[in-house]
């Protein structure tokens, strides 16, 4: 490798590759055609525009070959050329100034065109590594953890919470009507269904109205606001008003769908944003499921911290998804690790929890910064919501001293009606 490689500032990305020509090559290939090459050769590319701006390859495992193309590629088919599909993982190494501080072009360049290559029946983006000076200049999350807690009151355990159940169709005084009961039940962190955030029968605006006053008149009891991340996803124009009127209204948290919102308008609303931005993940599912195909979530959350999120989805163990609980464990670690210089996100999980899960995450993960929502484990309870709230702070209390939730239950009745009614669903 030439010296001016190693003069210029780089940042890495590591891929899972399936191709019809072997690993080796389609890294150079992957290499040219996300810098400055294309399949043919052409008279701008000089030595020193490659030296200067030419993606390299800088490691090449090989993995066991496929007989079957995990993908469909009318390329490879019209070359009639592949009965052997090679895999393997690759890392390349870009130049920070050919994309600077730009996140959708950081995106076309980690995830760009290389899925569409025709030589490449397989790719998944695994992680990225960027250079503390170039990842601080993007605004990265504005509260993470600590913000989040300061905001919420609590301290030294996971945040207990719970999402507006059922989804879509409640008026907005029915919604308060349910706030009102979780607050009095001492939640800490209540949030909107993804689906539910401007209808016609219950307006944003309208839903705010209603919220705020019973959040308000708990917290004066309480002594902490509880946290209500209201889903404001929309329009750049619509997201920034939505967060104003949050923020005016006295709310602590706001909630985007940021696939959908997308990174630049997470961004925008980041500059803007006074408050933690609750980022739900929705859709994830259609860019990891395929092992072959996508992102994983640990590239995934990276590219996310430095939009600007505060919290992530992680789903649940022993949910009702396909993810498999290691994978979800993986995902919550990835969130808590460093990652150049960048604070962590808080790690939500959700979907079919109740406080038998608390031991399983406290031992994995050895963290109590966590938001951790249970639906029907908290309003399921059969001795009513507060004692749903009471068994998973006290599922969560056994966890962290090492005690069996077992005995910690005998002198517990909510944890104990817990353990009794969930195990047998």
């Amino acid at each position: 490798m030439s010296s001016t490689h190693h003069a210029r500032s780089e940042f890495t990305a590591r891929y899972f590759v399936e191709s019809s020509v072997p690993i080796a090559k389609a890294a150079e290939v992957i290499a040219g055609e996300q810098s400055s090459g294309t399949f043919l050769s052409l008279p701008g590319e000089t030595e020193e525009l490659k030296q200067r701006s030419r993606a390299r390859v800088t490691k090449v495992d090989s993995l066991p070959p496929a007989f079957e193309p995990s993908l469909k590629s009318a390329f490879v088919e019209r070359k009639q050329e592949a009965n052997l599909f090679y895999r393997g993982e690759i890392e390349i190494a870009f130049p920070v100034h050919n994309v600077g501080a730009n996140l959708p072009t950081l995106l076309a360049t980690l995830a760009g065109n290389l899925f569409e290559l025709g030589e490449i029946t397989g790719l998944k983006l695994l992680d990225l590594d960027l250079p503390d000076d170039y990842a601080r200049q993007f605004a990265g999350p504005r509260f993470g953890i600590p913000g989040t807690r300061q905001l919420a009151g609590v301290q030294g355990r996971p945040l207990v919470g719970t999402i507006v159940k059922p989804s879509i169709g409640l008026m907005p005084e029915q919604t308060a009507a349910m706030v009102d009961d979780l607050c009095a039940a001492d939640i800490d962190f209540i949030k909107d269904d993804e689906l539910l955030a401007d209808p016609t029968y219950a307006s944003f605006d309208a839903r705010l109205a209603a919220i705020m006053p019973v959040l308000k008149r708990h917290a004066d009891r309480l002594g902490r606001m509880p946290m209500y991340a209201i889903n404001i996803s929309g329009s750049l124009d619509d997201m920034l008003r939505r967060h104003d009127a949050v923020l005016a209204a006295g709310g602590t948290c706001v909630m985007a769908s940021i696939n959908w919102v997308g990174f630049g308008g997470i961004e925008h609303l980041r500059k803007h944003a006074q408050l933690p931005i609750h980022g739900h993940r929705n859709g994830w599912g259609a860019f990891t499921r395929c092992p072959q195909l996508g992102f994983s979530f640990t590239a995934y959350q990276k590219l996310w911290r430095l939009a600007g999120i505060d919290h992530v989805h992680v789903n649940g163990i022993r949910s009702k998804f396909w993810e498999p609980d290691d994978s979800v464990i993986q995902s919550a670690r990835a969130c808590l690790a460093p990652f150049a210089g960048i604070q962590p996100l808080m790690p939500v999980f959700s979907s079919g929890q109740w406080a038998g899960q608390a031991p399983d995450l406290f031992n994995t993960l050895k963290s109590v910064d966590m938001m951790h929502l249970a639906g029907g484990g908290i309003i399921g309870h059969p001795q009513g919501i507060a004692a749903g709230v009471a068994s998973m702070r006290e599922a969560w209390e056994a966890a962290v001293e090492g005690i069996s939730l077992e005995t910690y239950a005998q002198s517990r009745p909510a944890l104990r009606a817990a353990l009794s009614h969930f195990k047998a669903v």
